[in-house]
């Protein structure tokens, strides 16, 4: 499929200029609401947008004629987002467009002569970007893997139709950046990672530190002629592939390089010896990842919870494996928030009556962050007279509106936010919200975008930049508002308008008038 120029962007002065640009910003919108009508999927089209276009192709509920047309008058990022939404059949796109060929390479099998063409591009980006597809047949990235350009041959080693024999061969390229391309390759046969990660193959003779080559690393590498920072980055690259064997990566826990370490702790397949070596790190960093790994034992999880670094007790919270005595020792230091960890949505009915009957708060408050709790469990939770555990509570769709009215009162601004939020909370407690005396923004926001906020409410929320901009596209706001919106001084509060489903009809088509007035050609 081919593209028509785009009819927009013609000189102008400034004012009108910018007057234009508002009204494909209101046609982006327009572009994006639920309540377009067919007619003007298509006459929007036709008007030639890119940014309309795009947004079109982001649509749902596109007809295969909408689909073709969109396809035929749109450009080539708006062919590969239908093509890679699977809206567009890739036996469809039937002219030679080398940015929609690549993406097709990547969704299907393309023509073996569209293939040979772009690997014969003097670009070389066209020729990387080839060599990355998914599609691509063996013997063109055979082909590339010989190109002059250095980039396309690593592209090559990349490739997830590289052949072993292939991958033998470039194991043992003169230059790092190729092997560690390869060793990136969870294609590439294991007994070759293995090799490169014990150093197994010939030395390499360059690198990006020592050729130039422009790897946006290298400005920060020296090379002594033993390539070291390049060798160390190539080690980071096998710690990266999964095809790389535990046994051979696990070798790296005192690895000098930070980042080595720091990818190594994030592996769930090394041996507990290793996991125990990483928790042991200088760097804070790494050991909060080794704390929230769940493949840890439940003996270094112990040993992590006396860890003097805040973030790595908070992060072994997070953990799915944390014993619940370890995680109420957590709770009570580590600050973490009401927020629904792993363990506590795995925790048993007997362990939910145990969490409820916590003397520490915050324990309370992790399990109130629960929504599938048994109505005993929320009705004692609802009683509880710390507002930690209510607010962690207060989006509960099980509350009754006695329950979400009484931590109102209770708890005023410390909870309006979350209140506002649950689902359940009734139109009228929602204005209730929307006009408290000093204004909780948060809760203005949220309630900005509850299905079942009311005109006042929403009326309300008007008055606060972010609010308003979610506001703006809620389909109970009055017609008249959502029109008067269209011209807001801030264009996303008045794309946003132009979203709203209940913008009527007749507005709609103005907007997707064309410039002169008339109905866009399709």
């Amino acid at each position: 499929m081919t593209s028509d120029p785009p009819g927009r962007r013609t000189e102008q002065p400034a004012g009108a200029l910018a007057e234009e640009e508002s009204l494909w910003e209101l046609r982006s919108g327009l572009a994006r609401s639920p309540a377009l009508p067919a007619s003007l999927v298509e006459q929007l089209t036709a008007l030639g947008d890119a940014s309309v276009w795009l947004e079109l192709a982001d649509r749902d509920d596109l007809s295969g004629d909408q689909i073709r047309l969109l396809a035929r008058r749109g450009d080539a990022q708006v062919v590969i987002r239908l093509l890679s939404r699977g809206l567009l059949p890739p036996d469809e796109v039937d002219r030679f467009d080398p940015p929609v060929v690549i993406a097709l390479a990547d969704i299907a099998a393309i023509p073996e002569d569209w293939a040979w063409r772009l690997a014969a591009s003097p670009d070389p980006a066209i020729r990387g970007a080839l060599a990355a597809t998914t599609h691509l047949p063996a013997d063109v990235v055979a082909a590339l893997a010989d190109d002059p350009d250095l980039e396309v041959v690593a592209e090559a080693a990349r490739s997830p139709r590289i052949s072993d024999t292939l991958a033998e061969r470039l194991a043992t390229h003169p230059h790092l950046s190729v092997r560690r391309a390869l060793a990136c390759n969870e294609h590439a046969p294991s007994h070759l990672l293995v090799a490169l990660a014990e150093r197994r193959t010939p030395p390499a003779t360059l690198c990006p530190a020592c050729d130039g080559s422009g790897h946006w690393l290298a400005e920060h590498w020296s090379c002594d002629g033993k390539h070291q920072d390049a060798l160390h980055d190539l080690d980071y690259a096998l710690t990266l592939n999964p095809r790389t064997p535990a046994e051979t990566v696990s070798r790296f826990t005192a690895h000098p390089s930070i980042h080595v370490r720091w990818r190594l702790a994030v592996r769930t397949d090394l041996p507990q010896d290793a996991y125990w070596a990483l928790a042991q790190d200088p760097t804070p960093g790494i050991r909060s990842d080794v704390a929230a790994n769940p493949a840890i034992d439940e003996a270094l999880i112990r040993a992590m919870a006396g860890d003097t670094t805040y973030d790595v007790r908070r992060r072994l919270a997070h953990n799915p494996a944390v014993p619940l005595d370890v995680l109420a020792e957590l709770a009570a230091s580590a600050k973490i928030g009401p927020t629904l960890l792993p363990r506590i949505a795995a925790a048993t009915p007997a362990e939910i009556s145990e969490l409820a009957a916590s003397t520490v708060p915050a324990v309370r408050m992790l399990l109130a962050a629960r929504h599938d709790l048994p109505s005993q469990i929320i009705d004692q939770l609802a009683d509880d007279h710390d507002a930690k555990v209510l607010t962690s509570l207060a989006t509960n769709p099980a509350l009754s509106e006695a329950q979400l009215r009484t931590m109102v009162a209770a708890h005023g601004p410390r909870v309006a936010a979350k209140v506002a939020g649950n689902p359940s909370c009734p139109p009228d407690l929602l204005i209730q919200l929307a006009q408290q005396t000093p204004p909780v923004q948060k809760a203005l926001r949220r309630i900005a975008e509850h299905p079942n906020a009311p005109a006042e409410a929403l009326l309300a929320c008007l008055a606060d930049e972010q609010a308003r901009r979610i506001a703006a596209s809620h389909p109970a706001l009055p017609a008249q508002t959502i029109i008067q919106l269209l011209t807001d001084a801030n264009t996303s509060v008045a794309a946003a308008a132009a979203t709203n489903p209940s913008l009527p009809e007749a507005v709609m088509h103005d907007l997707a008038a064309s410039d002169d007035g008339s109905t866009a050609p399709c």
